[in-house]
């Protein structure tokens, strides 16, 4: 099992290291970032655990991200190592507060030895991503049209869903 996160965690950090100039053209809609929020806030209200609050986190970082990346090539704004440096700098952000703030590494509150939610936000995070990838490569497959109204929406936000009920059926039989 130790061996599976590890090659999950390498595949992630892969993911921050590859150039995205395709996240530059990608917009993530208003609405599914307020779907992502009322997810992390409802999560955390209702007491969810934080494995299924870190994969909602994830998502809206990711939303974030792509927002930040947007606004800079907007402005104008280019220097080296870009994209991996917002990447980086965006989960450093939003990860160490929670770290000095004991809201994460506490030693009880592991899965796989790994923190519960630093584990849902880098897999909530590689999901969100990949939902919007597919997204875009099926409405690409359709003549740039989407197959259904809103889903540039449901796709993401379905995926975390279904992640956060994986979660949720992981934790319950652990």
């Amino acid at each position: 099992m130790k061996q599976n996160l590890k090659i999950f965690f390498t595949g992630f950090a892969l993911f921050l290291i590859v150039p995205i100039e395709k996240a530059l053209a990608i917009a993530v809609c208003p609405v599914c970032t307020v779907a992502v929020g009322a997810g992390v806030g409802l999560s955390r209200w209702i007491g969810i655990d934080d494995m299924i609050s870190g994969v909602w986190i994830g998502g809206l970082t990711v939303t974030v991200i792509i927002w930040l990346l947007n606004w800079l090539k907007k402005k104008k704004i280019e220097f080296s190592f870009k994209n991996p440096t917002v990447i980086s700098l965006t989960y450093l952000l939003l990860i160490l507060p929670l770290y000095w703030a004991d809201i994460m590494g506490a030693p009880f509150n592991q899965f796989c030895g790994v923190d519960k939610l630093l584990l849902g936000i880098l897999t909530g995070s590689l999901i969100f991503w990949l939902a919007i990838k597919l997204h875009y490569k099926l409405k690409k497959k359709n003549n740039n049209k989407s197959y259904f109204p809103f889903q540039k929406v449901v796709i993401p936000v379905l995926s975390l869903v279904i992640l956060s009920l994986i979660f949720y059926i992981i934790t319950k039989c652990a």
